[in-house]
């Protein structure tokens, strides 16, 4: 199967317009600005302990990652 690449440049085996690869609603949320205080949240780290994200950083600033999306 052919990888086909849409206008935001993501490239998916799933072909233009099939459901999976739609876009979202316009006015849909996006999530936190840049620069917002996003909320406290724990996760896992690689060795199965608990990380709280504020906690763990103390006064250091981050930077995450979020993927729009991925197409197996």
């Amino acid at each position: 199967m052919k990888a086909e690449r849409d206008e935001l440049g993501f490239d998916a085996p799933a072909p233009l317009g099939h459901p999976v690869r739609a876009s979202l609603p316009e006015n849909a949320p996006t999530g936190p600005a840049i620069g917002d205080r996003l909320p406290d949240f724990s996760l896992p780290n690689a060795f199965g302990q608990m990380v709280t994200f504020h906690e763990d950083r103390g006064v250091s600033k981050a930077a995450l990652v979020f993927y729009r999306s991925a197409v197996w």
